[in-house]
């Protein structure tokens, strides 16, 4: 099933704010908001006002902010949780429980029909009080098949708008996940929500599965943040869905994506990684001297994101040993000098036998090659000239 319409759901603000070292103040999670509703996003999901007094304030000052973003928050299956929810003024009520053995035998205790009992029972005051509802059931991928199928039918049956599958200990590959998806996309009528994490380094490729499958939201968070490993990564979904086509991602602000993952980093005093989807230091720099070569020529050949497309540029490293003689050239270009195939060649030699003795920087390239173009003029005295 080809990939088209489809939402994201922003978890920064719930999901990233389990992330060890986010302690988000009302203020700067106003700013999260603002800068995620500016890049497009379609939903902000918060932090349950039931976890703590500020977080119901969190809740009510964003929810009033008149965002274009629709504004939910994730609650446990209790009335009386969900009820707080919709005191606050959200958008919608994201409910979750425990479904997989684990969790019902160590969590909250409930068997499967207890469970669907209980989801009944919550959905049907939030049915009353018009706002969008979604059921998710946690641990999704370690659940029994037809406990999972069970529960998905009886609250799809009662009007939802979302169920949700959640590989809330990231144990799923792409084909499990796909499987599943595919499977629920024929027993339910409600959009189905994929919220994958990554402690096996799968979540992206999880949503991307989710998604070919039928999946219609996918769960994001910005540098990925989250309980332990958190989950997909924001950068990471739209690089991987842009790789597939950029039209799939035309609709949000691209170049934001610096800004957006540069502050959570800030926030949460982590440096962006440097091999980060699109933002990281690296992403766009090329350094052996074969793909320079060829980027110079097509940047297609080694790059399948255009830098331009998110305010980015792209980088020929050439200070190396690895250097080749054609971006040698292209930065003599780019420094105005004008020099022949053969002084490049030379210079390009000189950079690999210096870089084998010590490390470069491209300012002792420029000088090799400024030294090149404005060769030292020495006076030589004929010693035969008679004076």
């Amino acid at each position: 099933m080809s990939i088209q319409n489809f939402q994201i759901i922003e978890s920064t603000l719930r999901e990233g704010e389990q992330f060890v070292n986010a302690f988000f103040t009302q203020a700067q999670k106003i700013e999260i908001a603002s800068l995620l509703d500016a890049f497009g996003v379609e939903y902000l999901e918060l932090t349950t006002p039931q976890a703590s007094p500020q977080s119901e304030l969190d809740c009510i000052a964003i929810a009033k902010l008149g965002l274009r973003a629709k504004i939910v928050t994730h609650t446990r299956c209790t009335l009386p949780d969900v009820r707080k929810a919709v005191e606050t003024g959200v958008n919608g009520v994201d409910v979750v429980i425990g479904t997989s053995s684990q969790l019902r035998e160590f969590s909250h205790g409930k068997s499967v029909p207890e469970i669907i009992e209980l989801a009944q029972e919550v959905f049907e005051y939030l049915k009353s009080q018009n706002v969008e509802m979604r059921f998710s059931t946690e641990d999704s991928l370690r659940s029994d098949l037809q406990d999972l199928f069970a529960v998905y039918e009886a609250v799809d049956a009662i009007g939802i708008n979302r169920v949700g599958i959640a590989d809330t200990v990231g144990i799923g590959t792409p084909m499990q996940v796909y499987n599943l998806v595919s499977e629920l996309r024929k027993r339910v009528k409600a959009d189905i929500e994929f919220h994958g994490h990554n402690d096996t380094g799968c979540a992206i490729a999880n949503a991307h599965a989710a998604l070919e499958a039928g999946a219609t939201h996918v769960d994001t968070s910005v540098l990925g943040i989250g309980e332990r490993n958190g989950i997909t990564s924001l950068g990471g979904l739209i690089a991987r869905l842009y790789a597939i086509d950029s039209n799939l991602v035309k609709k949000y602000n691209l170049p934001l994506l610096v800004e957006l993952d540069q502050r959570v980093a800030e926030l949460v005093q982590v440096d962006v990684p440097f091999n980060n989807y699109i933002t990281g230091f690296s992403a766009f720099t090329h350094k052996a001297g074969i793909h320079a070569k060829a980027i110079l020529n097509n940047p297609s050949t080694y790059e399948v994101l255009c830098p331009e497309d998110f305010g980015l540029k792209r980088y020929i490293n050439i200070a190396h040993r690895l250097t080749g003689w054609n971006a040698v050239r292209f930065r003599a270009e780019q420094l105005g000098l004008e020099l022949s195939d053969d002084q490049i060649k030379h210079i390009t030699g000189e950079i690999k036998m210096l870089a084998d003795e010590h490390p470069l920087t491209l300012d002792d390239v420029d000088a090799l090659l400024r030294n090149e173009y404005h060769p030292l003029e020495i006076e030589y005295s004929n010693p035969n000239e008679v004076a």
